[in-house]
């Protein structure tokens, strides 16, 4: 393809997607997208030159980076201003959304299908079938009954709307909290200028601004930047920021151009590590690279360990249905001499084991859950992390508004002899004002505090004289530096320097190299200090005075920052290399005292088992006063310098016993969050909000974050606090446990039940001459059960369940199920023996073996089926209220209110149908005599005794029952 041919593809078709790779979408949004990618990425790509090897891009892309910005921007029709709204409406009617993956939303009839068509649904509808041949088509004229048939009927309705409600419930509101949660980029358009919009309405010839901690929202041709690193590892899984230039690129001449060496393209879902800059839209979408990865991807989420559990308990009930239904089916076909009936019985024991309905409760649970959470002001972005929430024994954070109030004070600006000085504060301010990066919390205090001064506020200088009150010299040049001084380059801050610089110039061409960061690392790059009117060298013994001054500010809570100038500018681009020869000046001083609240807030936490860990970037003495002062111990600190010393082994051990790790960098708080889960075995999750939080959110088991936060840390999240408290966080784990109580309830007595039910029938089997149950009793019995638990997400949770951290244990619950599920056995067998030796007898007059008649057999085993119905109700409705609570239920423990009512008129209907003419009739049921009520009485208390001798036994050998 000739190039010219290339630029009429482009402007009639739009660019082309940017990598050969086929496949099914991955669904989500792009932070589930980038965490796909990076997975496969981390696991398939062991070093940077693997990853040159096997992604590359287009090289009809490859050709855009070739020509300079400003043909760029004429090839995508973009002018100086950007889009006009019309062009952009115009454009997105042609490439539609930039959505990387489109989340996948089933259709109506999807969700009926599902509802409907189901092992359970299919089984009934095939007895339904049976019994309209029998009973209405083959019966004589005017004895037709289609009863059977329409009740049959009125089950798959009921079973069938109460998956369909859950189900379309349960997907509602987990779109109603995905839209609480929003990442926009700030993009530039003709007639309204910059402003931030959604991702989804970026199109190709977009021009967008881009800052430290943005995410960039498609695949972009930078046309403008200053010192703009971005972190790539999402596509390459490589950590070190990468630079970004304007400057064209060298023609790849057809070969496939690798992604190290597009250095003048921002790919989407990487992200802004430093500096600043401008990109034009070249692909969005499924178009871009990352959507070109996501599409070779399996589509399928990773599944948590929560999702794992629920698919073993799933496996394990499956592997009994497939291993006893044969047996079941086998042995009624000997005994009964039935076949057809032994069929349909062993068909509907295999759909009564079968937990078709576990993902169902399970996903109500969870949903409940998260809309709790919502109305805590928690927002849950991926709706299985609830658990790992309500599991989580160690929490990690920043100190910045989490501990603190998040509202920073410029306290004061001082020399280096520690005197108040406007001088100072004027430089700072500058730096502040002019640098285009991510302004933080300081340099909104300095704006503030200088533009106040600049207004007539107080001044500090030592020289205002008795009151303070006038306003110094340097003080008056702050109203008008905006328009004295302009920003001719910049140096954006990064971690590793800690420190940020601009380059001003006034109207008579003055240059200033003006820098602010850490004061270790700003004595570093000085030579020399300013001491009163005179310039002096920064000699070991000046260093050493200054940062005694800053050591007694950082005792009293102070951070400290240094302020340093040089005048000798170079006329060119500057660097960080040219940091250096400077003058110090004098730093500032800033408060962000304790939230009132957060002392509580980590005893609160401190109570529900989970320990408040500070990893901070902060000083060392500043973090140490604070943390004192919220209750967390400081004694044994590591700083930064300490981690790295440390192997894992060493920092697992050190990190169990400390309480702050103080002047980290971002990687090493990564690194810390995990060890803490791998060699620590602890449910770790990390709160921040800024960009050097991100890699240790994603390293965590559980990130949150705050919808204030940067785009980068709101995507690394799996929570999102709508208040930045601890207290909220709090009131968040708790509803996580109480979720994942809720869940556990429901999987554990459904299993126990299940496996009961399935030995009771193997005996049943083995030595009744008939069947215990009929086919529809059976599902009817299984149906009603269900509908039983439809409350349990709305349970009350016991106080000393949500009191302490509750982790996943799938082998827990196959343990549960073999110790808890042959008591039930125990009384249906009880049963067995009651209703076959005294209560048919009693009611057809003889016992079974001394019967004859043919209706005689019939009435006994009638009697026998109705009675082994209605007291499965009652056992498996009892076992819920016992097995829902370690303590005494109904006493010590009371159910919900809507449990109570939906047991109780379940046990109470299935009692009744025996005795309602044509319901009775309709499914084989026959009134049971008063004696059988009797039998039931002393099952029920028998029940109760051992349930709970056993639930008592189970709890003193695990520790717990759920």
């Amino acid at each position: 393809m000739t190039w010219m041919k290339h630029i009429d593809r482009i402007k009639t078709t739009g660019i082309g997607t940017g990598l050969h790779m086929a496949g099914s979408r991955v669904r989500g949004g792009i932070h589930r997208v980038i965490g796909s990618v990076s997975s496969h990425v981390r696991h398939n790509v062991s070093s940077a030159a693997a990853a040159k090897r096997t992604l590359g891009l287009d090289p009809e892309i490859a050709h855009i980076g070739c020509l300079d910005a400003a043909e760029v921007m004429d090839l995508l029709g973009t002018g100086e201003h950007g889009l006009t709204e019309q062009q952009a409406h115009r454009i997105r009617s042609v490439h539609g959304a930039n959505i990387i993956a489109p989340e996948h939303h089933d259709p109506l009839s999807a969700r009926l299908s599902r509802a409907f068509l189901t092992p359970f649904t299919l089984i009934l509808l095939a007895l339904a079938a049976i019994s309209l041949y029998t009973n209405v088509y083959l019966a004589a004229p005017g004895e037709a009954d289609p009863s059977t048939a329409i009740i049959i009927g009125v089950m798959v309705l009921i079973s069938g709307g109460i998956s369909f409600w859950q189900d379309t419930r349960g997907a509602a509101a987990a779109d109603a909290l995905k839209g609480l949660v929003s990442i926009t980029c700030r993009c530039v358009r003709e007639g309204t200028g910059a402003a931030e919009i959604p991702l989804a309405d970026v199109v190709p010839g977009d021009l967008i601004e881009l800052a430290a901690g943005d995410i960039i929202p498609a695949d972009l041709r930078i046309v403008s930047a200053k010192n703009l690193f971005l972190t790539q590892a999402a596509l390459t899984g490589e950590s070190d920021p990468v630079e970004k230039t304007p400057a064209a690129i060298e023609d790849p001449v057809g070969r496939a151009l690798l992604i190290d060496d597009c250095e003048n393209f921002a790919f989407a879902g990487t992200t802004v590590q430093s500096g600043s800059g401008t990109g034009v839209v070249v692909t969005t979408g499924a178009r871009t690279y990352l959507g070109g990865i996501a599409s070779a991807l399996d589509s399928r989420p990773t599944a948590t360990s929560f999702d794992a559990g629920v698919a073993s308990v799933s496996r394990v009930l499956v592997g009994f249905m497939l291993i006893m239904c044969p047996i079941v089916f086998v042995l009624c076909g000997l005994t009964k001499g039935d076949w057809l009936d032994a069929l349909l019985f062993s068909i509907s024991v295999a759909v009564g084991i079968t937990p078709q309905m576990l993902p169902v409760i399970v996903t109500t649970c969870l949903a409940r859950g998260a809309e709790a959470m919502r109305a805590k002001d928690v927002v849950v972005k991926e709706i299985s992390s609830i658990q790992n929430l309500g599991a989580m024994d160690v929490l990690c954070c920043d100190k910045t508004g989490t501990l603190t109030r998040d509202k920073i004070v410029l306290e004061r600006h001082l020399d280096v002899l520690g005197a108040p000085s406007d001088r100072v504060l004027r430089h700072a301010y500058l730096n502040s004002v002019f640098q285009t990066g991510l302004r933080n919390l300081m340099d909104e205090a300095i704006i503030e505090r200088a533009e106040a001064l600049a207004a007539g506020g107080r001044s500090m200088d030592a020289r205002a004289g008795e009151g303070g009150v006038r306003t110094s010299p340097e003080a008056a040049t702050i109203a008008g530096a905006r328009d004295h001084w302009r920003l001719v380059d910049e140096i954006p801050f990064d971690f590793d320097r800690r420190r940020m610089s601009v380059v001003v110039e006034d109207a008579a061409g003055k240059r200033q190299l003006i820098t602010k960061g850490a004061v270790e690392e700003m004595i570093d790059v000085c030579s020399t200090v300013e001491v009163g009117t005179e310039v002096l060298p920064l000699t070991d013994e000046r260093a050493d005075q200054i940062l005694d001054r800053v050591r007694g500010l950082n005792e009293r809570g102070m951070r400290v920052v240094g302020v340093a100038q040089r005048n000798d500018v170079p006329a060119r681009d500057l660097t960080a290399d040219d940091e250096h020869g400077m003058t110090l000046i004098g730093y500032l001083a800033f408060l962000d005292p304790p939230k009132a609240s957060a002392k509580a807030a980590v005893k609160e936490l401190g109570d529900l088992g989970v320990a408040v860990k500070v990893l901070t970037g902060d000083n060392a003495a500043v973090a140490a006063t604070v943390c004192e002062q919220v209750g967390i111990d400081a004694r044994n600190m590591l700083t930064g310098a300490d981690v790295d010393l440390l192997s894992d082994d060493e920092l697992a051990e050190r990190a169990e016993h400390t309480g702050l790790f103080a002047k980290l960098s971002p990687l090493q708080k990564a690194r810390i969050v995990e060890v803490l889960r791998t060699h620590g075995k602890h449910t770790v999750g990390f709160m921040g909000d800024g960009i050097n939080d991100a890699a240790a959110m994603r390293a965590s088991d559980c990130g949150i974050s705050v919808d204030t936060a940067v785009d980068v840390a709101k995507e690394s999240a799996d929570i999102i606090l709508l208040k930045k408290d601890l207290t909220v966080l709090a009131h968040g784990i708790v509803e996580g446990r109480r979720t994942y109580g809720n869940t556990i309830k429901y999987i554990k007595t459904t299993a126990s039940s299940n496996f009961g039910n399935v030995l009771s029938v193997l005996v049943a089997a083995a030595f009744l001459p008939f069947l215990p149950m009929s086919a529809l009793q059976l599902l009817l019995l299984g149906m009603a059960y269900t509908v039983s638990c439809a409350a349990l997400p709305w349970d009350r949770v016991d106080e000393s369940f949500l009191a302490r951290p509750r982790t996943w244990d799938a082998r827990g619950i196959v343990s549960f199920m073999l110790k808890i599920g042959p008591v039930s056995s125990i009384f249906d067998i009880l049963t067995f023996a009651a209703m076959f030796w005294v209560v048919c007898p009693l009611v057809v007059g003889a016992p079974w073996d001394a019967l004859t008649d043919p209706a005689q057999r019939a009435l006994f085993a009638l009697v026998f089926q109705t009675g082994w119905f209605v007291e499965s109700m009652w056992t498996q409705t009892l076992v819920i209220h016992l097995l829902r609570t370690e303590r005494l239920p109904f006493v010590q423990s009371k159910p919900a209110a809507s449990l109570t009512v939906l047991t109780v008129l379940g046990v109470g209907l299935v009692t009744a149908m025996p005795y309602i003419p044509g319901v009775n009739a309709a499914l084989d049921l026959v009134p049971l005599p008063g004696a059988f009520f009797g039998v039931l009485a002393a099952m029920m208390i028998g029940y109760l005794l051992l349930t709970s001798i056993a639930k008592a036994l189970y709890v003193r050998a695990h520790g717990e029952l759920l």
